[in-house]
């Protein structure tokens, strides 16, 4: 169990923000950018159902953030783990007020979701809100949450690829293509490698906590080739719409950036060593998915 904060001790604002997993904010920012770029696509850009997207895309991201920070804490899976710095493992804040923080962002993200749910007109949105919500919540809370069960990655894949870029996209245009479900599918497979990566690098501590992510139940050298293609299939599936729209073959650029990350989860790196993939990782799926949406504008 999580050791209580001394009396009077506070989180600092930064610990806050540390807490929030910044690096991992590329998995909320990419899919509304490839959504909007097919939105483009089908002459369709709305900004106001952009932005407002983009804000219910990062309070979700936050919100699971914090989620995982508190069920994880609570359970104590947090007690010996390398990584990003923990509230509730940590003892600096107390797990109702980690946990208050990402029902806070779940409501922010819910308001947001309605408001742009009106302004489209498709009501039956909510309904995906909701799971989205649900989903985030249950990763890792909740009685049998589906992290420690190794379908994080399916939920991820789910939720921050498909519906997070094709419903961008819907909200604009009001209507989907092939075009949209491949960049969904190119935004999913990075933000599972982000999971993946993240995943790895547990896998000693989780395994002594009995949570069996996926990486836990593959083992690590499994895992690793998962990550290679993993970042294999984004590029693949950005590719597709060329034949109609030859400027996404600008997503080509971003290669570069996936050489630093494949090198160290393929050379073997374990614990710390891997915490750097996260961030490259992320600026991966930012930057690719920045090339896709403006190859798909122009």
């Amino acid at each position: 169990m999580p050791s209580s904060p001394p009396p009077g001790r506070r989180a600092t604002p930064r610990q806050w923000v540390s807490a929030a997993r910044p690096r991992t904010l590329p998995a909320a920012i990419t899919p509304v950018l490839v959504g909007t770029g097919s939105a483009a696509a089908l002459d369709g850009v709305s900004w106001v159902a952009a932005v407002l997207a983009l804000l219910v895309s990062l309070a979700l991201q936050v919100g699971v953030n914090y989620a995982n920070d508190y069920s994880d804490g609570i359970r104590g899976t947090d007690a010996d783990r390398v990584g990003p710095f923990r509230l509730v493992g940590s003892g600096a804040a107390e797990p109702r007020h980690v946990r208050d923080a990402a029902f806070a962002c779940f409501t922010a993200a819910a308001l947001a979701g309605l408001v742009v749910v009106a302004l489209s007109g498709a009501w039956w949105l909510l309904l995906v809100g909701a799971a989205a919500v649900a989903a985030a919540w249950c990763y890792t809370g909740g009685k049998r949450p589906y992290g420690y069960a190794g379908l994080g990655e399916v939920f991820v894949f789910v939720f921050f690829g498909l519906v997070a870029v094709m419903g961008t996209t819907y909200v604009q245009a009001g209507r989907v293509d092939g075009t949209s479900v491949a960049g969904a599918f190119s935004v999913g497979f990075l933000a599972c490698a982000i999971l993946v990566a993240n995943n790895l690098r547990d896998v000693p501590t989780d395994a002594l906590a009995g949570k069996r992510t996926l990486a836990v139940r593959l083992g690590e050298r499994r895992t690793r080739w998962l990550f290679a293609a993993l970042l294999a299939g984004a590029f693949t599936a950005a590719l597709a719409p060329a034949p109609r729209h030859p400027w996404v073959l600008l997503v080509l650029l971003a290669g570069v950036l996936a050489r630093r990350p494949l090198r160290t989860v393929l050379g073997g790196a374990t614990g710390r060593d891997l915490v750097p993939v996260l961030k490259d990782t992320g600026q991966l799926e930012l930057v690719a998915g920045a090339l896709l949406a403006l190859g798909l504008a122009l």
